[in-house]
């Protein structure tokens, strides 16, 4: 598959190559300890200089989504789903990405997803796909 790739840049590099090992990373104030996305130089709560890039769980709900009947460009294949998801560490921590893993009729407000990278070059781009629930198992 190919797409057009985020520039990368020293203050978005973290978060589009960090996805090499499975992990999502995002930028944390190290003041007054919020995630933030996008990245940004100083802290959108306290104006801390202090962050830092930290793994997250990777899970998340999503919020909002639409099913996109357009193939836009000739590589994406329709349809495909486009939606916001929250994620679990922060109740306003949220990404634009795509559902994938499962049909788009399938997708629901309130579905519990969690990430999947796809590499595309040296560039991992984290798309979220159902979750699997793991119940715990008594012995």
């Amino acid at each position: 598959m190919t797409r057009a790739l985020p520039q990368l840049t020293p203050l978005t590099e973290p978060f589009w190559k960090g996805g090499a090992d499975g992990q999502l990373r995002l930028q944390r104030c190290a003041a007054c300890q919020r995630f933030m996305h996008p990245p940004r130089p100083i802290c959108i709560n306290c104006y801390s200089r202090e962050l830092t890039w930290e793994v997250i769980s990777g899970r998340g709900v999503v919020e909002s989504f639409t099913i996109n009947h357009q193939p836009w460009r000739p590589d994406l294949k329709d349809p495909y789903v486009i939606a916001i998801v929250s994620l679990a560490e922060q109740s306003d921590l949220r990404l634009t990405t795509n559902i994938i893993g499962c049909d788009a009729d399938k997708v629901h407000i309130g579905l519990v997803v969690q990430v999947r990278f796809v590499a595309i070059e040296d560039v991992y781009l984290p798309m979220f796909e159902p979750a699997v629930l793991r119940l715990p198992i008594a012995l």
